[in-house]
């Protein structure tokens, strides 16, 4: 059963029109999450579903009866009272309820020897008790505690007043009573932001479970990959709908978009041939011939000529570190960090080797980034060591962009760095994070923070560090932008240390977690995906399986080996792949040089380049076995 469709609606405000021709549907009980870059019309959509704005044109069909919920970006709490007591609130009906049925219980007690009024008030009486069961009349309590406690409210929080609360528990106390309000359509806009990781584990698993139908927006791809099952992206003012996850419409989209441009091509193709096929019996300039070329021209006119699919840009870079490090990148032994009587974390220690990759998490407040830059020099430990390998390159990518300088453009930021570098490779490489044209002169004051991120990943690329210190890489990025981000971290050889709330970003990175709480630190080997497994899995489970722990260790030791060859492997075959590249240029330019008649006016000028053509060759034919060797040794993986 339908329970939204929406056709060919449109926006449009003055002049930009904002939504075109959005069309899709929801099935009840559907998941359903909106995606699209930054100012691509979501909230915009939502907006008008929740009737708070209007469509200029287009159509929205909602089941009969339908209640919809809303839960804005920006919460606008009018109420007062306490958490408590404006949840309470919500069952006032089941309360009006119980009070009819203290009535009919006096009431029947008084007609108890009227037979019909009696029969008549028990049925009453039956039909009452099955709505107030139905509507949470003994379970209201258990309802408001389960989901204030599912959204990280302490009990003795529950009798703070409203106004007392900050913005992030604002929105999670708006939260908690539209989830107790249980609409049938529940829509909500970036309902992840203000939750640590455990929230959202409790927040995915109370909508997988929702009865209704659930419209999301959010940047958060694993949220995404967890609770929906299907997606609709806005591009370019138009949507597009996919059936599965955020990981299903990744793929769908990727071959969506060669579907069409193999259609676009093959038209292109057609309409070349009959355009030729036209031109060649004008020429004959025959009645006949003249009358054919009119016929075909005709048949071209009412061709429904395909539009080329134009992808988003995303940014496209790697990181390529300019030598290695030894085996052992960093040493922590027995660190210790307090500030104003709370500690931080004590007696930590900590060993990282080449080529891991260590996310990591924990709620906020709790330290992550205070290691970090420990780490980095900028803060004194109170006890322990910190000491790093040899050859250790260290590059640090700060989430604030703070050593950014405000008043500077982005091209003297990135040059002022790097000022061996000519002015046109540096515009190559801010090129390669979507600065182009006068972008490069606009000052870093004037950019927004997925801007700002972007003008540091590009100082970061060109540094050619072998071990990444990140603070929350991916916060403003766009999910397109993350996606390149984490190809390029995945392929990365050196070492990676990051700090991070992105679920999906740690799933793709991190071979292990360090998990941060105040009861203290633990460690987990694996993604983040292999963490919660084990975080949740009873203790009993090494024994069930029927290994000692032994074994297992030595498992996850070749699990880990296997993980590191793997990253080796991908780097010496991007190694080689760039280098075959390089070498192909040359080889071009020496055979341009070789065909150019002056050169053999100098014959040992032309012996030289002829030499240095043949050495060029017998180095392509090296590097091209070397990029196929690692290929095929990634295959074998």
């Amino acid at each position: 059963m339908i329970s939204l469709q929406v056709t060919d609606l449109s926006k449009s405000f003055g002049i930009n029109e904002v939504l075109k021709n959005i069309t899709f549907s929801l099935q009840m009980g559907d998941r359903a999450g909106i995606v699209g870059v930054n100012g691509c019309g979501k909230t915009t959509l939502m907006r008008i579903l929740a009737e708070l704005d209007t469509a200029d044109h287009g159509s929205i069909a909602i089941s009969k009866g339908l209640r919809i919920g809303y839960l804005a970006q920006q919460d606008t709490l009018q109420e007062s009272g306490t958490i408590w007591e404006e949840l309470t609130s919500v069952f006032d009906p089941v309360f009006k309820m119980e009070e009819r049925l203290r009535q009919l219980e006096s009431e029947i007690a008084e007609k108890h020897e009227d037979p019909a009024a009696f029969e008549t008030l028990s049925n009453q009486y039956d039909r009452l008790t099955a709505a107030y069961e139905e509507a949470g009349g003994y379970s209201w309590r258990s309802q408001i505690t389960g989901v204030l406690n599912g959204l990280g409210f302490k009990p003795e929080q529950y009798d703070y007043p409203l106004d007392t609360l900050s913005g992030g528990e604002r929105t999670r106390f708006t939260l908690a009573r539209l989830l107790l309000l249980k609409p049938d359509l529940l829509m909500l806009d970036e309902p992840t932001n203000h939750l640590d990781m455990d929230t959202l584990n409790w927040l995915e698993n109370y909508l997988t479970a929702y009865r209704g139908t659930v419209l999301v927006i959010s940047h958060d791809r694993y949220f995404l990959d967890h609770v929906c099952n299907t997606i609709v992206e806005i591009v370019s003012g138009r949507s597009e709908q996919y059936r599965g996850n955020y990981t299903a419409f990744m793929r769908q989209r990727m071959e969506r978009l060669e579907t069409r441009m193999r259609a676009y091509e093959l038209q292109q193709k057609e309409i070349e041939r009959q355009e030729a096929i036209i031109a060649r019996y004008r020429m004959y300039n025959r009645e006949k011939s003249i009358r054919a070329a009119e016929s075909r021209e005709k048949a071209l006119d009412r061709m429904e000529r395909l539009e080329k699919p134009v992808e988003d840009k995303a940014i496209r870079f790697q990181f390529a570190p300019r030598r290695r490090t030894g085996e052992d990148v960093l040493m922590v032994e027995g660190l210790s960090k307090s500030f104003e009587h709370k500690t931080l974390f004590d007696g930590f220690s900590l060993h990282v080797r080449a080529g891991e990759h260590v996310a990591i998490i924990g709620p906020n407040g709790i330290g992550k980034t205070t290691l970090i830059r420990m780490l980095l020099g900028e803060l004194s430990r109170d006890a322990g060591t910190i000491s790093f390998g040899a050859n250790v390159d260290i590059g640090y990518y700060d989430q604030h962009q703070s050593t950014l300088n405000p008043d500077k453009t982005v091209l003297d930021e990135v040059w002022d760095r790097f000022p061996a570098m000519e002015q046109s490779d540096v515009r190559g490489a801010l090129g390669m994070f979507l600065f182009t044209g006068d972008d490069v002169f606009q000052p870093i004051r004037t950019l927004s923070g997925g801007e700002r991120g972007r003008v540091a990943l590009t100082i970061l690329m060109l540094r050619h560090d072998n071990v990444l210190l990140l603070d929350e890489p991916t916060t403003h990025l766009d999910m397109d932008s993350r996606e390149v981000l984490e190809n390029a971290l995945a392929d990365f050889g050196g070492t990676i240390i990051t700090v991070s709330h992105d679920r999906y970003f740690i799933n793709r990175i991190a071979d292990r977690i360090i998990e941060m709480q105040p009861d203290g630190i633990t460690m987990y080997l694996g993604n983040y995906d292999e963490y919660l497994e084990k975080k949740n899995a009873p203790k009993e489970v090494v024994a069930e399986t029927g290994k000692t722990r032994t074994m297992v260790e030595k498992e996850k030791r070749r699990e880990k080996l296997n993980r590191q060859q793997e990253k080796q492997l991908r780097a010496t075959r991007n190694a080689a792949e760039a280098a075959v590249m390089d070498k192909e240029a040359e080889i071009a330019d020496l055979e341009a040089r070789m065909s150019d008649a002056d050169l053999y006016l100098n014959p040992e000028m032309a012996r030289t380049v002829q030499a240095q053509y043949q050495a060029a060759k017998e180095e392509l034919d090296a590097l091209y076995r070397r990029w196929e060797e690692a290929e095929a040794a990634l295959g074998e993986q």
